[in-house]
C-alpha cells in the first residue's frame, strides 16, 4: 500500500480513466499530476468536486483530458485558467456543466451505494438544460413536486494530497470530509502525502476523528510539499509568485509549453 515512487502508486490511473479530483484548498496533489503529464496519460474524464485550478488546466493544456465534469475552473486571483478557456473555446474538450451541490449529491450517492440522487435547487436553471442525464421526475410523496434526479458519480480513481498517513494505510484528511466522500465513491484511491506517521492514526485521539480508514486506500506515495504551487491548509500556503508566472505564461500555447519545460521536464530547485 506504501508505494516505493510516485509512478508506482499511480500505476492505476491510466488512459481513459475517469479521475476525481478535489477543490484547489483541500489537497490538490501537484506532484502527482506533475508525474501524471511527464508519463503522457490521455483522454482523462477528469471530475473535479466541486472545482479546480492549476491542476486542471495543466492537464488540460497538456493534452491529458477528454473530458471534465465541474462547476468552475480558475486560478481564482490570478485570473481564468487559461489553458481551460482555450481549450473550451476551441473544442477540444468536452465540458459537463454542473453546480457544486449537484456534484457533492451525486458522489453521496455512489457513497451510499444507490444509483440516484434527488435534488432540488437545478429547477429552472439553465445548467439543467445542458444535462441530459439530469432527470426531472415529479415527487413520489406529493403532488405537482418535480425534482431532479442526478445519477451517482463512481470515479475509476481518486487523486489527492494530504498531511500524514500511516503505515496500515489509513490517511489524515482533518476537516476536509469531501476528501472521504470521494474516497468512498471511488473505485480506487491514490493519495500523496507529506509524511508517515508512526504508529495508527485510529489510535491517537487527536487524529482518529480526521482519519480515513486504509480499507479505501489504494495506494500511498509520500511527497513533501506535494500540493505545491498550491497550499495545504495549516501546513504550508500557496506559491503567490510562482502562480502568476503560470497564468502569465500559460496565456499562450508556446508560453505553456515553455512552462511545461521549465518545470515539469527539469527537477525543481530545492
Amino acid at each position: 500500500m506504501i508505494a516505493r515512487s510516485l509512478d508506482e502508486a499511480l500505476a492505476v490511473i491510466t488512459d481513459g480513466c475517469a479521475l476525481a479530483v478535489p477543490r484547489e484548498a483541500s489537497g490538490g496533489a501537484m506532484a502527482a499530476t506533475r508525474a501524471l503529464i511527464r508519463r503522457g496519460v490521455k483522454r482523462l474524464d477528469l471530475i473535479a468536486l466541486p472545482t479546480s485550478s492549476l491542476q486542471a488546466d495543466l492537464l488540460i493544456g497538456a493534452g491529458c483530458v477528454e473530458t471534465i465534469e465541474t462547476s468552475a475552473v480558475s486560478l481564482g486571483e490570478f485570473g481564468p485558467a487559461p489553458r481551460f478557456t482555450a481549450a473550451v473555446t476551441a473544442g477540444t474538450i468536452r465540458v459537463k456543466d454542473a453546480t457544486c451541490p449537484a456534484l457533492h449529491a451525486a458522489f453521496q450517492a455512489a457513497e451510499k451505494g444507490v444509483p440516484f440522487m434527488p435534488l432540488r435547487g437545478l429547477i429552472g436553471s439553465d445548467v439543467l438544460a445542458q444535462r441530459k442525464d439530469w432527470k426531472v421526475i415529479d415527487n413520489p410523496f406529493g403532488n405537482d413536486d418535480p425534482i431532479v434526479l442526478l445519477p451517482a458519480i463512481r470515479p475509476d480513481v481518486a487523486l489527492f494530497h494530504a498531511p500524514l498517513a500511516d503505515r496500515e494505510g489509513n490517511i489524515w484528511i482533518g476537516r476536509d470530509r469531501e476528501l472521504a466522500t470521494m474516497a468512498h465513491a471511488a473505485a480506487k484511491t491514490v493519495v500523496t502525502v507529506e509524511k508517515l506517521h508512526e504508529g495508527s492514526l485510529f489510535d491517537d485521539p487527536t487524529l482518529a476523528a480526521g482519519a480515513l480508514g486504509g480499507f479505501y486506500v489504494e495506494a500511498i506515495a509520500v511527497a513533501p510539499n506535494g500540493a505545491w504551487p498550491l497550499a495545504l491548509a495549516d501546513h504550508y500556503g500557496p506559491d503567490a509568485a510562482h502562480l502568476a508566472e503560470y497564468a502569465r505564461m500559460a496565456a499562450s500555447a508556446d508560453g505553456f509549453v515553455a512552462y511545461l519545460d521549465r518545470h515539469m521536464h527539469a527537477p525543481r530547485a530545492a
